[in-house]
């Protein structure tokens, strides 16, 4: 089978990488893992940004039949991504801060930052101003569950939080104790 990009039934492009079956495989060099490794980052966060996905799980490379098939399997040359080789780029992703352990205290499950918290808090920012809403309370399921589709819509939690933040350190954003749970009010300004 010649290498070459494929494409997949949701319409993602998979790398001619995806079809070298040492691809699926630990490899003893260590600079060849790091090359591996780096290869993976990039399809597992360009896949999560393709099908709005936030998280993956190591357990995701050992059961079929999950939103992540499409990258962690080849069924072209019969290989898939062992979870062990799978927790080993999570760990390298967590420590390069483009992931995180959620929960927190275990290493089986991350966030994934295809957006890192500071790109996260610009697209909140633009939407809140071109929505019109600077300087009104909003609830973060106004945010994440609006009644359209927008760029936040089921942006989990954990990543809004981180999002928030980056906007308080500069005075874009308060957080605000309301009866509906958790609140935050957006400032006019950059």
């Amino acid at each position: 089978m010649a290498l070459s990009p494929h494409t997949t039934q949701s319409g993602f492009t998979l790398p001619s990488i995806h079809s070298f079956p040492p691809f699926f495989t630990k490899q003893v060099n260590l600079a060849t893992q790091a090359t591996v490794t780096e290869h993976w980052t990039k399809l597992i966060l360009s896949y999560a940004r393709h099908k709005r996905l936030f998280t993956i799980r190591v357990e995701d490379a050992q059961k079929a039949g999950n939103d992540w098939d499409e990258i962690l399997r080849n069924e072209r040359i019969n290989r898939s991504l062992p979870p062990s080789h799978l927790s080993y780029i999570l760990n390298d992703m967590v420590s390069k801060n483009l992931a995180m352990y959620d929960p927190p205290k275990q290493t089986g499950s991350v966030l994934l930052y295809w957006r890192s918290p500071e790109e996260w808090a610009e697209t909140l920012y633009d939407w809140v101003s071109s929505s019109g809403q600077l300087n009104t309370i909003m609830t973060f399921l106004d945010i994440t569950d609006p009644p359209v589709q927008t760029p936040l819509s089921g942006l989990p939690l954990t990543i809004l939080r981180r999002a928030i933040g980056v906007l308080q350190k500069t005075n874009r954003a308060q957080m605000i104790a309301i009866t509906e749970g958790e609140g935050v009010r957006f400032f006019g300004g950059r």
